[in-house]
């Protein structure tokens, strides 16, 4: 049998034998690849690859003339006919990647193997490419962007990957001169939305996203949103005069412009970042649609003064939006739950938002507490509440996006709330009805692909953007509930595991079945060989949705037990108990065959992101003692969670982890069950992990495990945890305890001058010590207070830090699974100051619970066994040591050695409260055992000298603490121990604690005052 020839088209694509032939045969190959797929794959076989990735090389400037044909404004037709052979060539090759990457994952392997992508993405600079062609160019990314995100696979970082080569100084300028074209031609218009399309297909990661902040994407967005502003203003009538003298400059949207591409563009780039937000808020081109004060130039507080005292003028961006009074929402809704999540402090502001949010065990951005003030806020959000309100379908879901985001960096004022309860909570729900129509008038969308159908992109993101705004607001879940969200939640989850639609189109046959392990190969036959099959756009719309809405269910249930039984009232707990379970290679290979029956549909297994959202929609159901006794038990939750513990993605570990902290309380069913099944011996595995995370969460789970367990599980813990090991995660100063976390090679200058060692690698990656003091001290360990002061008797959260929605930080707004490559931008100090900040934020939140985990070991009945026991293991003297360590104020270089002087060398940082608390909690446990453990403790002088100056502490927590010591060290137990008793009491008189107590008689605190006039009666007892 003989060898085929080579195809004529391939031939000359080959070997042209003049460009005009070159371009027919182009032609002719275009045709025949459209919309068909078995043609595709048989001349991908054919190595059509390399020529094609030949002719898009094929370059030669001539950028300034067309440049001045896009000002020049010339017709389609007179482009089209000047265009040269070359250039035509190279439009038709871009057209035939286009065709062939909208074949599915499946032909980007090739395509990647071929270099294509480089060559694609050198067509984009507008003042080197023809319209046409970086038109042509954007669409055929577009649709390269589509095929990855189908793609089963993590990651696209491989050489000459899209996301590789996108993420350059050369490429992001072209993006940038793309967006900041100011031409109203339908072309350029379509270039801008899709650059901002492929902007949201393609930044996945936060350093994508710190990429495009710092390299110009974020303010070319700003201008083109500035645009739509001043398109607004125009409707309606100006603030004044001078207000238009500073438009000038800013073009004016057309009904040819695509508000929801760019505000989705920007929504993908400023989440999880209140840095971004900021930098966005504060555009340059924002001063000039919104005037600022001369006064404070640096202020947004003028104008919207001028607003408001002018709310009734119709010049008031106010007057745009309805009147309401706050007065009736604001009625009821602000009750307490019986049990709040972490976080959750006095106080409004600290009330209503958690610095914390929802991601992949969940975790939302890291916010700051709301603390706006009534004038503090950008006119950008009212202007963003009144698109909400005069947009609709995709448009309106983009703006409250960005709107929340917003909101959730305090960008907004505090009278907001009520506003976004009646206005924008209401309208989010509506969208997730099952009969929820778009509307006929609805402008067309300039990206025709099929994952980015307006309909799809409604149900995927409506249900997350909802679960980002009222995560940890009270009131708003109350608005969200009252609208009907929890029933229009479970429906959907419920519809997320309907059968899928049949497959309509077969693949070519083959004598031989491929078979894709779903790598890419790296040799160079790969660029005539297909990928993965990868998901169908039906599988990944489904899947998208699952996420998103087991993220709202999550967000729903983050306060009151009430919801959490409305959850389960609807009947979806079976559903999150089938999301727990694991994609396959299997499983995924059966979505991609769409042919799926019902039972195969809940059968296939879920990706990692719907498996972060499961495990936080898990948790937050666990944190009711009823459903975790009943409706969680009966649908067998702690079997698919403990294959989760052993997944192999550290972030599917970490939320499982997060889940067990709720299982292993001493009153949930399932305690028991998961102890014989081998639980202890992973969690002390995971606590061994490098990563923060993990680590935080498998100490805090060995905390609640240890809590009122027998001795012997306390010391098979402890054994298997390792002695050495926490004292090493609870000491701070590894210097002077001689606990290394790693290798010390050495010591490296921080900006400051205080040497940062060498050790473990940090969240970052970085080689740093992660548990020695820092400059900053840090303002967002106290998320976990709360769980502490009811941990004894209530149901609490589990995991603090990690607290309440981690799934969307990895909330994947706008999915992603890629990584991208190592870019360096002006963020670089930006970057490793906020890695550093959340290096010691873990660093504190793990030896907090390190501490707890050892004041649970000596609390109990036989407690006086387990602390003869800890002081073996841990050592006597040691633990004093540590224990004082942790009272005293940490000491650093405030300058770098040269240029030290003699007021201003060293730096005192106080003791982070949570820290004093545990540490006083395990004071009071000493205190509390036999009389020999007393004198044991007051004859640590001191140690309690650090102590005295805790009873005038801020916190009513750590007073209580100091008294309760007090009262334990001057209790008497028979009349043997009265004499050592009387000792104690001179000792802590001498030391002034009685006179500490009798100022804290009129403490505010009524529990302080009760446990200081127990103290105080006992020692005059003694002292008589």
């Amino acid at each position: 049998m003989t060898r085929p020839s080579t195809p004529p088209i391939l031939s000359e694509l080959r070997s042209p034998t003049s460009p005009a032939t070159q371009v027919a045969a182009l032609r002719a190959l275009k045709n025949e690849l459209i919309g068909h797929e078995q043609k595709k794959e048989m001349w991908i076989g054919l190595g059509v690859v390399a020529p094609l990735t030949r002719i898009l090389n094929t370059h030669k400037g001539g950028g300034k003339r067309r440049h001045r044909e896009v000002n020049g404004a010339l017709d389609r037709a007179g482009r089209a006919q000047t265009r040269t052979d070359e250039e035509e060539a190279r439009m038709q090759a871009v057209i035939i990647v286009g065709s062939l990457a909208n074949g599915g994952p499946a032909y980007i392997p090739p395509l990647s193997a071929g270099s294509v992508f480089p060559a694609l993405l050198s067509a984009l600079c507008p003042t080197e490419s023809s319209p046409q062609l970086v038109l042509g160019a954007l669409r055929s990314l577009n649709t390269v962007a589509d095929s990855v995100c189908l793609s089963c696979s993590d990651a696209d970082t491989s050489e000459g990957s899209l996301l590789k080569e996108l993420y350059t100084d050369h490429h992001l300028a072209s993006l940038s001169q793309i967006l900041e074209q100011s031409s109203v031609a339908l072309i350029i218009q379509q270039q801008i939305c899709l650059a901002a399309a492929l902007i949201t297909k393609t930044c996945k990661e936060e350093s994508q996203r710190k990429i495009l902040a710092f390299s110009g994407v974020l303010d070319a967005l700003a201008t083109r949103l500035a645009s739509f502003i001043v398109a607004t203003r125009g409707s309606t009538s100006p603030l004044d005069a001078q207000d238009d003298m500073g438009m000038a400059d800013i073009s004016v949207a057309t009904t040819r412009s695509r508000l929801s591409s760019i505000l989705q563009a920007i929504g993908t780039i400023i989440s999880n970042s209140k840095l971004r937000t900021t930098q966005f808020a504060y555009a340059s081109a924002f001063s000039s649609v919104f005037p600022r004060s001369e006064a404070d130039p640096y202020s947004w507080r003028a104008p919207y003064s001028r607003l408001s005292k002018r709310h009734h003028s119709n010049n008031s961006l106010d007057s745009l939006l309805p009147p309401l009074s706050s007065s009736q929402f604001r009625d009821g809704l602000s009750q307490t739950s019986n049990f709040p999540p972490l976080g959750a402090h006095g106080g409004w502001g600290s009330k209503q938002r958690s610095s914390r949010g929802f991601s992949s065990a969940l975790e939302i951005t890291p916010t700051e507490v709301f603390s706006g003030s009534e004038e503090d806020e950008t006119p950008l959000i009212t202007w963003l509440i009144h698109v909400i309100r005069a947009e609709s379908d995709v448009t309106r879901l983009m703006a409250s996006w960005v709107l929340t985001l917003l909101y959730r960096a305090g960008l907004a004022n505090r009278r907001r709330e009520a506003c976004l309860a009646m206005l924008l909570v209401p309208l989010l729900v509506r969208m997730l009805a099952s009969d929820y129509r778009l509307p006929l008038d609805s402008p067309p969308s300039y990206d025709n692909s099929a994952l980015h159908r307006p309909e799809w992109l409604i149900m995927e993101h409506a249900p997350t953007g909802l679960a980002m705004l009222v995560v940890d607001s009270v009131d708003l879940q109350r608005a969200a509930v009252d609208a009907g969200a929890i029933k229009r939640l479970s429906q959907l989850l419920k519809q997320s595991y309907d059968p899928l639609p049949s497959a309509s189109v077969s693949s070519m046959w083959k004598p031989t079945p491929h078979v894709s392990n779903g790598r890419e190969s790296t040799d160079s036959s790969s660029v005539s060989h297909l990928g993965a099959t990868g998901f169908s756009p039906e599988a990944y719309h489904v899947l998208q949705m699952r996420e998103s809405v087991l993220s709202a269910l999550a967000s729903m249930a983050t306060f009151k037990d009430e919801y959490r039984k409305a959850i389960i009232d609807n009947g979806v707990v079976p559903f999150v108990i089938h999301s727990l379970k694991p994609q396959t290679r299997e499983s995924a290979n059966a979505f991609s065959d769409t042919s799926a029956t019902s039972e195969k549909t809940s059968s296939m297994g879920n990706p990692t992101s719907v498996l972060l959202a499961a495990c936080g929609t898990a948790r937050a159901l666990s944190r009711s003692v009823s459903t975790l006794r009943t409706s969680l038990v009966d649908a067998g939750l702690a079997a698919p969670l403990y294959t989760l513990l052993k997944n192999r993605d550290i972030d599917v570990q970490v939320a499982a982890t997060a889940v067990v902290c709720n299982l292993v309380l001493e009153f949930s069913p399932m305690r028991e069950a998961i102890i014989e099944a081998g639980i202890l011996k992973v969690l002390c595995e995971h606590a061994h992990s490098l990563n923060a995370k993990l680590r935080l969460n498998s100490v805090w789970a060995l905390k609640h495990l240890v809590h009122t367990a027998t001795n012997s599980l306390k010391m098979k813990c402890l054994e298997e945890l390792g002695p050495g090991w926490l004292k090493q995660i609870i000491c701070n100063d590894a210097e002077d305890f001689g606990f290394s976390v790693g290798h010390r090679g050495g010591e490296r200058e921080s900006s400051m001058g205080t040497p940062i060692t060498m050790g473990t690698p940090n969240a970052a990656g970085e080689q740093v010590d992660l548990l020695n003091a820092v400059e900053e001290e840090s303002s967002g360990s106290s998320e976990a207070a709360d769980e502490e002061e009811a941990e004894e008797v209530h149901m609490v959260d589990s995991i603090g830090a990690l607290s309440k929605i981690e799934t969307i930080h990895k909330k994947r707004i706008f999915p992603a699974n890629s990584k991208s490559t190592t870019h360096k931008h002006p963020s670089g100090q930006e970057s490793d100051f906020e890695a550093a900040a959340q290096a010691r934020m873990d660093d504190i939140l793990v030896q907090e619970q390190g501490l707890n985990f050892i004041r649970n070991l000596i609390c109990g009945q036989d407690a006086t066994e387990m602390i003869d026991y800890i002081f073996r293991e841990l050592g006597q003297d040691k633990l004093f040591e540590i224990l004082a360590s942790k009272l005293r104020p940490k000491v650093v270089d405030a300058f770098s050695r040269d240029r030290r002087s003699a007021g201003n060398a060293v730096k005192h940082i106080p003791p982070q409260q949570e820290i004093l608390t545990s540490v006083c909690y395990i004071l009071v446990h000493l205190a509390a055992s036999s009389p020999r453990h007393r004198q044991l403790l007051i004859s640590q002088a001191e140690l309690l000298k650090m102590v005295v100056p805790l009873f005038s502490h801020h916190s009513a927590e750590v007073r209580t603490c100091c008294a309760w010591i007090v009262i334990n060290l001057t209790y008497t137990d028979d009349q043997s121990d009265k004499v050592h008793c009387k000792t104690r009491a001179y000792e802590l008189r001498k030391l002034g604690v009685y006179e500490k107590l009798e100022e804290l008689e009129s403490d505010p605190e009524l529990d302080v005052r009760e446990r200081t006039q127990t103290a105080i009666h006992q020692m005059k007892e003694l002292l008589r």
